[in-house]
């Protein structure tokens, strides 16, 4: 009977004991951390305006789109990884 009573007391003994769990926020993956696409160059040769100015175009074009999709992966990231850690 003393053996089952001491046997009781050290289980319900180790049901007190808390082991803290903490969570990493997980790490982004690569492809989400891609670098935006290269500008195009300009032809050295070219005289063209025409030729300069639609370079010019299509290059603010493909930054400002690369930089909104950064901004808001970014954005999206930082929120999702603040909230994670508030919930400890």
């Amino acid at each position: 009977m003393k053996k089952l009573l001491l046997c009781g007391v050290f289980v319900l003994s180790g049901c007190t004991t808390t082991v803290p769990v903490t969570m990493n926020f997980p790490q982004a993956p690569e492809s989400l951390r891609a670098q935006c696409n290269a500008l195009k160059q300009m032809d050295p040769t070219t005289t063209k305006l025409s030729s300069l100015v639609g370079t010019v175009a299509e290059n603010y074009g493909m930054y400002q789109e690369c930089q909104i999709k950064v901004d808001a992966w970014n954005q999206w990231y930082e929120t999702q990884k603040k909230i994670h850690e508030g919930v400890k």
